[in-house]
């Protein structure tokens, strides 16, 4: 899960890799586990016993013994598990109380609610978000939102109301509090992350009752590290919960992949430290033989790509509370693809001669693929007034590609001085050289938080482009395609001194062949071309 080595079966036992590469390799999926691949949050297979003591133990969330009872359900080594991550904090009005005392009495809030299904017979990690807005029926207290229960109940009201709601079962518990999220974050060196717009609250000037947690990022591919790394994962005042959860969820992927080429890969010490302060898990995870199979389930399940399943939802609005809103046979699909997803598409096999080689003759043509233009419009002219002040200028030091279509309802954000778009900034990587960029924001629905862009920047090979799904051409344009289950999350193209990539909206509402239109199209400033 966490670009782990592979390894045998959990059946087989350990793995044959050294003491300190198994322990480092099940501690450094541990910070990913603290925020998404929860299954890996367990300490090495040689200190089991002495992290198992001291990882705390959820209050009040018992071991279920059948199929009524609420609590985790007990797995057999080598089955697959389903985790339940909850990511809680006290509300920010909470936190700003000066009495402690007070604080201490006062609800604490989950702000992710998210399963994670880790199965090795399956081709990926599925992951399911439920937004924390969601109508349900909390047991023993009536109908409310979600995250009611776990200001009600903690993590066993919770899960209780889950496991009812999905009607499945949950094997592990992990709390994790966002004081251990950021401190996991700067640890591993900080997380390059696709930002998709500008992010901007401040309280200064306003009445109390306008007050919520301060924000200020710049749009752009960039490294978030600590405290601003937790508000882009938590904002939720200009957006959906869908568009807040995706947004989570890509951070999460983007840690994950990045998480093995941290210097805290290295320091086991720490990496227990900051998971041990950071959570609270169910006893039988908290247990030594619980702790050793999961790591076992893991490491076998390590490199499997990261699926998200999309949760069924719209707004409704009742009693003058807003709710998201689902019905049953739609979760009930989304469970189904959540605990049995479809496999993974095998690339085809190269035709080989009577000699045993390779035929190279068809696969060295390249296949070019025709995009519909007409789902998209012409934004040529907007585009050229927009980035024109920028290229003459003379701050950017490469070519400036715009694009010269976008979807139907899509439209440039302004440009302000405090907002500039397209946006011309330093990007360093991790050896801390330095690679001139710009991000181009456009959005495709206000009122929803759907923001998409085009990056450009000289780093030609950023963590995010590292593992393409597969390419195609257009219009002779070589593309790198990165998919996000059907739809396309980014599309990338490479020249010889920088690259550039459209990214779609968090919840990836533009289609496929919008993508790839909007890639096509992109022209460099200047340029005649289409």
């Amino acid at each position: 899960m966490a670009g782990f080595p592979p390894t045998s079966p959990p059946d087989d036992g350990p793995p044959a890799l050294a003491r300190s590469q198994v322990l480092r390799a099940v501690l450094g999926g541990l910070a990913i586990t603290l925020l998404v691949a929860v299954a890996t949050a367990t300490a090495g297979l040689l200190q089991i016993k002495g992290i198992a003591d001291k990882i705390p133990e959820i209050p009040g969330l018992e071991v279920s013994s059948g199929s009524k009872d609420p609590g985790v359900t007990r797995a057999d080594a080598g089955d697959p598990r389903t985790f339940l991550l909850l990511g809680s904090d006290r509300r920010y009005s909470d936190l700003k109380k000066n009495n402690k005392a007070l604080k201490k009495s006062l609800p604490a809030r989950s702000d992710t609610m998210m399963l994670v299904r880790v199965d090795p017979d399956e081709d990926v990690t599925t992951v399911l978000s439920i937004p924390r807005d969601l109508k349900v029926v909390i047991p023993g207290h009536g109908t409310s939102k979600l995250n009611d229960a776990y200001a009600l109940g903690g993590p066993a009201l919770t899960l209780r109301t889950l496991t009812d709601l999905l009607n499945i079962d949950v094997n592990h518990v992990i709390n994790v509090n966002f004081g251990g999220f950021r401190k996991a974050v700067t640890e591993i060196g900080c997380v390059y992350t696709d930002i998709d717009r500008r992010y901007y609250h401040s309280n200064a000037g306003l009445p109390v009752s306008q007050h919520y947690a301060e924000i200020d990022i710049d749009p752009g591919y960039q490294r978030l590290c600590g405290q601003k790394a937790l508000d882009f994962v938590r904002f939720r005042h200009a957006d959906s919960d869908l568009v807040r959860a995706a947004r989570q969820q890509d951070f999460l992927r983007a840690m994950k992949d990045q998480v093995r080429s941290s210097s805290l890969f290295n320091d086991t010490g720490k990496m227990q430290r900051i998971f041990i302060a950071a959570v609270q898990t169910d006893k039988v995870l908290k247990s030594v033989t619980g702790l050793e199979s999961v790591v076992k389930l893991a490491l076998f399940s390590a490199g499997k790509p990261i699926k998200q399943v999309p949760f069924p939802a719209s707004f409704a609005t009742e009693g003058g509370v807003q709710y998201v809103t689902s019905d049953d046979a739609a979760i009930a699909r989304a469970v189904k693809r959540f605990l049995n997803p479809p496999p993974l598409a095998t690339p085809k096999k190269k035709k080989t001669s009577s000699s045993g080689s390779s035929s190279t003759k068809k696969t060295k043509k390249k296949t070019t693929r025709k995009v519909d233009f007409s789902l998209l419009r012409s934004a040529r002219k907007e585009g050229e007034d927009l980035v024109a002040n920028t290229v003459a200028s003379g701050k950017l030091g490469f070519d400036l590609y715009f694009p010269t279509r976008a979807t139907p309802s899509g439209r440039f954000t302004s440009n302000s001085q405090n907002d500039p778009n397209p946006r011309v900034y330093t990007l360093r990587d991790r050896a801390g050289k330095k690679h001139q960029a710009y991000r181009l924001v456009m959005v495709q629905n206000q009122l929803e938080g759907q923001y998409y862009g085009v990056q450009g920047t000289t780093w030609r090979t950023p963590p995010v482009l590292k593992r393409p799904t597969s390419t195609t051409v257009v219009n002779g344009r070589k593309l790198l395609l990165y998919r996000d289950g059907e739809r396309l999350r980014f599309v990338a193209w490479r020249t010889k001194k920088a690259v550039y990539w459209v990214s779609n909206t968090l919840t990836t509402n533009l289609s496929n062949d919008q993508m790839l239109g909007i890639a096509a199209s992109l022209t460099r400033f200047g340029s005649s071309g289409k």
